[in-house]
């Protein structure tokens, strides 16, 4: 009698294949804009029962298992990336599109899949609570891997969102379904269990993510000289921990998510030099994990079940791209006084990944009636996001002038700075007389401090304002303060 490994052959043939072919696929795709993350879905599905592969695949509990993993592994490492500096001009506007920004989108949402798919309200709503938020591993792997340099405030905006906005999309998906199945006989939440879980969720998720951050950065500091294999060891103590955060946090009723996101923060800003060279190990991690996620997530769609949906679902997607995302962005950052364009661009750039069709597992998991209609939703709008919206970024970012250019290349530093560079610390009067601009009350005040007041926000490379005929403009900071700006003189 011979031992047979089929068991453990065929399944890694299969799945190291798929890797393989979604990875090739992709780089090919990327040369013509299309997302790596787009591809990885799409052979998912070609693999699963409908497709060329036949593979029959319904383990919703595996996908959800892998999924939330998957995702934690993707926050840490934007975590780890996230320079503290940019919090101070990203903190404020990232909070609001997190938490109100996520509640008008599903509002919005949910008011078009009570129309377009004739879903009760509690259910509509559950469907908007579901693609409500963006997706960090989309939006941390496509700005990357964009070519383009966003302006600090638009760039930090989009990446500390993604990555503080799946706490509220978790919490309202959770909320929703306790709803729904209250109202078919399931037992109904009080107002007070609603905003105690809220409370949990947010408190424990930072106040764990700040404490064992702090904790491992000491820890990393400690042991790392003396840690042999360098960054790879370095990268799986620093995986590991922030998995074990995960689970305690969600364990103890708090919001992993948030948790692992700000743990990586901490860790990435405290331990800089030691967690540097463990980066490009980080990295791999969270591409096995997208690749992964993306691909299990693939073969648990039907695409024959999908069809039956397809044509509301589009219509749901379109309304969240076109009119719920960007009026939610509009209400949160015009207080702010960010520029019309850059809202534009943060309102594009909306992007739908993996977060919402794992939070679709959530209803399949726990037995609200139609909630496959919420998977065949969810995955409609992720595709169409990717396709239209990932594969626009390089574009709708210079169409939009977000995009700030290599000071090497002179002719395009000089369309958007100016054909002149000054220091910041330079007096407003002397620089007025010599322009002819006109002078204001205060002419000793450095040129600098001037620009930083008309703005009246925390100024980052790219901003600007006008002096008369003149546009003065960021050109470089020095810490807080503007170190040098350009001025760029009507024709």
């Amino acid at each position: 009698m011979t031992l047979s490994l089929d068991f453990l052959s065929l399944p890694l043939l299969a799945g190291a294949s798929l890797v393989f072919i979604s990875v090739l696929a992709g780089v090919l795709s990327a040369r013509i804009g299309f997302s790596f993350l787009l591809v990885f879905l799409l052979v998912g599905s070609l693999a699963g029962e409908d497709g060329p592969g036949g593979f029959a695949f319904d383990d919703f509990r595996l996908s959800f298992w892998v999924g939330n993993v998957a995702l934690a592994v993707i926050l840490l490492d934007g975590g780890l990336r996230t320079h503290i500096n940019t919090f101070r001009t990203g903190l404020r506007p990232s909070l609001l599109l997190a938490t109100l920004g996520v509640l008008l989108c599903t509002a919005i949402t949910g008011a078009a899949a009570h129309w377009l798919l004739g879903l009760a309200w509690p259910l509509a709503l559950l469907v908007g609570a579901i693609v409500g938020s963006t997706d960090a591993a989309a939006v941390f792997s496509l700005l990357r891997s964009s070519g383009v340099r966003l302006n600090e405030r638009v760039a930090a905006t989009l990446e500390i969102e993604s990555g503080m906005n799946d706490p509220m999309a978790v919490y309202l998906t959770l909320t929703f379904i306790a709803i729904a199945l209250a109202a078919t006989g399931g037992g109904a939440m009080s107002v007070g269990e609603v905003l105690l879980s809220l409370l949990q969720q947010f408190g424990w998720g930072t106040l764990l993510g700040l404490g064992c951050g702090w904790a491992l950065a000491e820890l990393l500091k400690r042991v790392g000289r003396s840690v042999d294999g360098g960054g790879g060891i370095r990268a799986l103590l620093v995986v590991s921990g922030g998995l074990a955060v995960f689970a305690f946090t969600t364990w103890f009723g708090g919001s992993g998510f948030l948790a692992v996101y700000i743990m990586g923060v901490v860790v990435g800003n405290r331990a800089r030099r030691q967690v540097r060279a463990s980066l490009s190990a980080m990295d791999g991690y969270a591409w096995l994990s997208q690749a992964g996620m993306f691909l299990l997530l693939g073969l648990l769609v039907t695409p024959s079940e999908l069809l039956r949906t397809l044509w509301p679902a589009l219509g749901v997607s379109l309304v969240l791209m076109l009119v719920a995302r960007p009026l939610s962005v509009w209400l949160c950052l015009a207080p702010l006084r960010f520029k019309p364009r850059e809202i534009a661009f943060i309102s594009w750039v909306g992007l739908r990944g993996a977060v919402p069709i794992v939070l679709a597992v959530f209803p399949v998991m726990a037995g609200v009636p139609g909630a496959q209609t919420f998977f065949n939703v969810a995955f409609v709008v992720v595709l169409t996001s990717l396709l239209l919206q990932g594969s626009t970024i390089a574009w709708s970012a210079n169409r939009l002038g977000v995009v700030l250019p290599d000071l090497d290349d002179t002719e395009h530093a000089r369309r958007v700075f100016g054909d002149f560079v000054l220091n910041g610390d330079t007096p407003l009067g002397s620089l007025c007389d010599f322009y002819g601009l006109p002078v204001p009350d205060d002419a000793t005040k450095p040129v600098g401090d001037w620009l930083r007041e008309e703005l009246n926000r925390p100024p980052v490379v790219g901003d600007c304002a006008m002096l008369g005929t003149a546009e003065i403009s960021v050109r470089a900071m020095d810490g807080k303060q503007i170190g040098r700006v350009g001025i760029r003189l009507a024709d």
